[in-house]
This record gives C-alpha cells, sequence and structure tokens, in this order.
C-alpha cells in the first residue's frame, strides 16, 4: 500500500500597511497596495482595517490601514 503523502496546506503572511492619497480612501488602499505589489509575489488579500484623514495646511490627506497577506515561500 503507498504512503499518502500530507497535505501541507498553504502558508500566509500578514503585513500592515498604510496607503496615502489626496483624492479619497480607495486611492489611498490602492496606492498601498501597488506599493507592495513590486516587491512582494503572491499577495492574496487587501483588508482595510482603518480609514482616517490627516490635515495637513488645510488640505485633507486620506489614509488607509491594510492587512495585507501573501503566500509564504520557504527562504524568502
Amino acid at each position: 500500500m503507498a504512503k499518502k503523502k500530507a497535505d501541507t496546506g498553504s502558508i500566509y503572511k500578514v503585513i500592515e500597511l498604510v496607503g496615502t492619497s489626496s483624492t479619497g480612501f480607495a486611492d489611498a488602499a490602492q496606492n498601498a497596495v501597488e506599493a507592495a505589489s513590486k516587491s512582494l509575489k503572491d499577495i492574496r488579500v487587501a483588508e482595510v482595517t482603518k480609514l482616517d484623514i490627516k490635515v495637513e495646511k488645510g488640505k485633507m490627506i486620506f489614509r488607509a490601514k491594510l492587512k495585507l497577506s501573501f503566500k509564504y515561500h520557504a527562504g524568502m
């Protein structure tokens, strides 16, 4: 009888990022994901955990805090 290989499943790493934009929350989140995708492989989920607005010199800066998960590869 052949031995059945154990299912190791998948492992994901989660990091937190804050994206900013002068135009809106969606752009702030998109800026964070686009910046992260330049150095991370296999991004899977971006969960927005907090939205806020910073006021600088009378102008609003939209901020989106994200938990970003990506597939973990051994040796990274």
